[in-house]
């Protein structure tokens, strides 16, 4: 059952529905990003998904592998997503990485959501576009 928490989770997640994601994370949801930044709370996170969606409006994840140890839930695959939408011939706004997230699924909600990704590229598109 957890293993579908997590699948539902990415789905809500690539379907972009704030609220969704919202309704299944726990109150005290924390959610940690590939810096090892940590935001905790529900509302917080749904405020900080909403402005994600903004940066990246076709942010999209692949998860292709799933295992499970205890508590602690390990997804691989892939995320990407074009910066503000801004699509160029070359397409250099668009980038598609390997990833991978750490989840804890407490009482079929998502408590912990952590990304392990490397970065660089994202940012530096980010950069560009300013």
């Amino acid at each position: 059952m957890s293993i579908q928490v997590v699948y539902d989770f990415a789905d809500a997640i690539n379907e972009h529905n704030v609220e969704l994601i919202a309704n299944m994370m726990t109150e005290d949801h924390t959610f940690i990003d590939a810096h090892n930044n940590k935001v905790t709370g529900k509302a917080t996170m749904k405020g900080g998904w909403a402005m994600y969606f903004q940066f990246f409006p076709d942010y999209k994840i692949e998860v292709d592998e799933i295992y499970i140890n205890g508590d602690s839930i390990a997804a691989f695959g892939y995320a990407g997503g074009t910066f503000k939408g801004l699509k160029t011939p070359d397409n250099k706004n668009y980038w598609r990485l390997p990833a991978a997230w750490k989840a804890v699924v407490e009482k079929g909600k998502i408590k912990l959501w952590q990304v392990y990704a490397d970065t660089k590229i994202p940012f530096e598109i980010m950069d560009k576009n300013k």
